[in-house]
C-alpha cells in the first residue's frame, strides 16, 4: 500500500510541477510579449527623422476617418504588426493628421505624387471627405499628380478618388454609386411581447429618437424631415463628384432605372459602364497599373513595387509654436456625463480641457470642433458653462462643425462668438426627450411581483414597478423645462425670439446650408475657415494650433492594443457562423442598444439625434 501511495503522490507531485511550469511559461511568454509591444511602441513614438524615399505618397487609408481617433494612428499600425489585429475596418484615422500629411507632401521634394489605394477605406462623414479632397486639390494645383487605383469603389472610396487626375478601375470592377439611406430599428412590438412598459417624455414634433420605443415604423413627420436633409446630402455628394470628373450630375448618377437600362445594353458590364460615363479614365489590370506607376515613380527594389511611402510611415514635422496659441478642443461622439471614454465625449473631461485653456495665458482663442449627435443634457450644459466662462474671460470661441452638430452638439455650440458649418453638416435637432422602461408586467408573467412602502409616490421608483402619475408628471415638466431652456439659449445666442427659434426647433434636423439660411450658424466653411476666424477675433498676426486631447499612457497603449486585437478577431470569429444579413443585423442591434445603454443623464433628459449618424 505504501508503494501505491507513494506512486499516486508522485503522480500528483509531478503533475503539480508540470502545471507550475506551464503557468510560468505562459506568464513569461506574456511578459516577453508586453516588453516587445512596449519597445515597438517606444520606437514608433520616437519616430524616424529620415526623409522618405523619392516617389509617391501612398494614401492607403484603412478603416474610418474621424476628427479625433480613439487610439492614435501609430498605435493602430503597431497593433496590427505586433498583435495580429488584422481587421482594418476597426482602425480610426485622424482627419487632421491625414490633411497635414497631404499638405506637407505638397512641399516635400521627395514626394512627386499621390496614389490613392482605398480598398480598406471604410468611410467618413461628408465634410471630412470634403476637407481631405480640398487638400488633394491643393496638392494637384502644385503641379504634382494624383492617381487612384482600385478593383472596386464604394461611395466613400469613389468620392475621394474623384479628386484624382486619373482613376484606374479593374476590367471586372465597378463603381457602387447608389444613393444614401437611413435605417433605424423599431422595438414597439418586441417590447409589447416582452411586456415591457415604456414611458416616453419628449418635446419636439420631429424628435424621432424616441420613435423606436413608440412605433414599428417611421412617423410621417420624421419621414418628411429626414427625406429633406438626406436628399440635400446626396445632391452635395453627387454634385462634387460631377464637378471633379467634369461631367453633369445626371451623368454621374442618372437614377436607378436609367442605370439598369444602360447596364442591360452592356450585358451587365459595370466596368465598361463606368468608363462610358467618364466615371473612370482607364480599365486596367493590376499588373498594368503597376507598370504605369513604376514608370511614373520609379522602382523600389526592397518592396519590389513602385517607389512609395505609406501615409502611415510618412512622418509629420513638429508643428510650429510661434505666435499666439489657438486651442482646438474636440466634442467628438455622443455626449455623456463623467470622464471621456473611447468614442464618446465625457462632460467632465471636456469641461476640464476648456477650463485649462481658459486659464492658460498662452491660449488666445478656442476652436470647439463639434462632431456629435448630442447626448446628456446635464453634460452638454456643463460644457456650455465652461465655454461661457472662457468667452467672458476674453477668449474668443469659434465653433467648427463637422459631420454633425445636432441636439446636444448644438447646445454646446451656443456660447460661440462665431459658428461655421459645412454645407453638409447635420445640425439643429433642437429638442429634448427622456425614456424609462419598467418590467413589472414581464415579471408578473412568470409569477414575480414587487411590493413595499414609501413615504411619497415620488420615492417609489423601481424598474420593477410602474411609474406613478406624479413621477410621470414631474419628468414631463423637467423635459419641458429643458426644452424651454434650450430654445432660450439659442434665442439669446442667435439674437432671435423664442417664437422664431421654436418654429425651426421641434427636433427638426437641418443641413448646414439650411441652418445658415435660418440663422442657426454664421457662415459655411471648413476647419481652415474656423482657424482664420479665431485668429481674426483674437487679433493674431501669427499663431499656432494646440490640439487639446488626453494622450494615452504607455500602459493604456499596451492594453488598448491587446483589446483591439480581441475586438478585431473575436467578433469575426463569431459572425463567421452567421449568414451575412444576420451578421449585419446583429451588429446593428448591438450598436443601437449600446447607444441607449450608455446614456447616463442623472435626470434622464437627452438632446440626441438618432438618425444623424446612420446615413449609408
Amino acid at each position: 500500500m505504501r508503494i501505491i501511495g507513494r506512486f499516486i503522490m508522485g503522480i500528483f507531485k509531478w503533475t503539480w510541477r508540470l502545471l507550475n511550469f506551464i503557468r510560468e511559461l505562459v506568464l513569461n511568454i506574456f511578459f516577453i510579449l508586453i516588453i516587445l509591444v512596449c519597445v515597438g511602441i517606444w520606437l514608433q513614438m520616437k519616430g524616424d527623422t529620415t526623409e522618405p524615399a523619392r516617389g509617391a505618397l501612398l494614401l492607403d487609408i484603412s478603416g474610418v476617418v474621424v476628427d479625433k481617433a480613439s487610439v492614435s494612428d501609430k498605435l493602430g499600425v503597431i497593433g496590427r504588426q505586433l498583435l495580429g489585429a488584422n481587421s482594418n475596418r476597426l482602425q480610426e484615422n485622424s482627419l487632421f493628421d491625414i490633411v497635414d500629411a497631404i499638405r506637407q507632401a505638397k512641399d516635400d521634394r521627395n514626394i512627386t505624387g499621390i496614389v490613392l489605394d482605398l480598398k480598406d477605406f471604410v468611410g467618413a462623414d461628408q465634410p471630412s471627405m470634403q476637407y481631405i479632397g480640398k487638400a488633394l486639390r491643393e496638392f494637384r494645383d502644385s503641379g504634382k499628380p494624383v492617381f487612384a487605383r482600385g478593383d472596386y469603389y464604394n461611395q466613400s472610396q469613389y468620392y475621394l478618388a474623384s479628386f484624382a487626375n486619373k482613376i484606374w478601375l479593374s476590367p471586372q470592377g465597378s463603381i457602387d454609386l447608389r444613393g444614401f439611406a437611413t435605417n433605424t430599428l423599431y422595438y414597439k412590438s418586441l417590447l409589447e411581447k416582452l411586456k415591457v412598459s415604456t414611458y416616453v417624455f419628449r418635446v419636439g414634433t420631429y424628435k424621432s429618437a424616441v420613435e423606436p420605443y413608440l412605433r414599428d415604423d417611421m412617423s410621417p413627420a420624421a419621414r418628411e424631415a429626414d427625406s429633406l436633409w438626406i436628399g440635400e446630402l446626396w445632391q452635395n455628394f453627387i454634385t462634387t463628384i460631377a464637378a471633379n470628373r467634369q461631367i453633369t450630375p445626371q451623368q454621374a448618377f442618372p437614377g436607378a432605372q436609367a442605370m439598369l437600362d444602360n447596364l442591360k445594353k452592356l450585358n451587365g458590364d459595370t466596368a465598361q459602364y463606368a468608363l462610358d460615363n467618364k466615371l473612370v479614365d482607364e480599365l486596367a489590370a493590376n499588373a498594368q497599373v503597376d507598370q504605369a506607376l513604376i514608370k511614373q515613380f520609379g522602382w523600389n527594389k526592397e518592396n519590389k513595387d513602385f517607389s512609395a511611402t505609406s501615409i502611415y510611415d510618412y512622418h509629420l514635422k513638429p508643428a510650429s509654436s510661434e505666435g499666439g496659441g489657438i486651442a482646438v478642443i474636440f466634442v467628438n461622439g455622443a455626449i455623456m456625463d463623467g470622464p471621456e471614454t473611447a468614442g464618446e465625449v465625457g462632460g467632465d473631461t471636456t469641461a476640464e480641457q476648456i477650463r485649462d485653456a481658459r486659464l492658460d495665458p498662452t491660449v488666445k482663442a478656442i476652436i470647439l470642433r463639434v462632431n456629435s449627435p448630442g447626448g446628456s443634457v446635464s453634460a452638454s450644459e456643463l460644457i456650455r458653462g465652461e465655454l461661457v466662462a472662457a468667452r467672458e474671460a476674453g477668449k474668443p470661441i469659434v465653433v467648427s462643425m463637422g459631420g454633425m452638430a445636432a441636439s446636444g452638439g448644438y447646445w454646446v455650440s451656443t456660447p460661440a462668438n462665431y459658428i461655421i458649418a459645412n454645407p453638409s453638416t447635420l445640425t439643429g435637432s433642437i429638442g429634448i426627450f427622456g425614456v424609462i422602461n419598467t418590467v413589472q408586467d414581464t415579471l408578473a408573467s412568470v409569477g414575480v411581483y414587487t411590493d413595499g412602502v414609501a413615504t411619497s409616490p415620488l420615492a417609489d421608483l423601481a424598474v420593477t414597478k410602474a411609474l406613478s402619475p406624479e413621477v410621470q408628471q414631474m419628468i414631463q415638466l423637467s423635459i419641458e423645462h429643458g426644452y424651454q431652456r434650450f430654445i432660450g439659449l439659442v434665442a439669446k445666442a442667435r439674437g432671435m425670439s423664442l417664437e422664431q427659434v421654436d418654429a425651426i426647433a421641434q427636433g427638426h434636423v437641418w443641413t448646414g446650408e439650411d441652418a445658415k439660411a435660418k440663422g442657426l450658424v454664421d457662415a459655411l466653411g471648413d476647419f481652415d475657415d474656423a482657424v482664420a476666424k479665431a485668429a481674426e477675433l483674437a487679433r493674431l498676426k501669427q499663431w499656432h494650433l494646440s490640439f487639446w486631447q488626453d494622450e494615452p499612457t504607455l500602459i493604456d497603449i499596451v492594453f488598448d492594443s491587446v483589446t483591439g486585437s480581441v475586438r478585431a478577431v473575436l467578433p469575426q470569429a463569431l459572425q463567421a457562423y452567421l449568414p451575412a444579413p444576420l451578421a449585419d443585423a446583429a451588429m446593428a442591434v448591438k450598436a443601437q442598444n449600446d447607444r441607449f445603454a450608455t446614456m447616463n443623464d442623472p435626470q434622464n433628459r437627452y438632446a440626441f439625434c438618432l438618425t444623424c449618424g446612420e446615413v449609408k
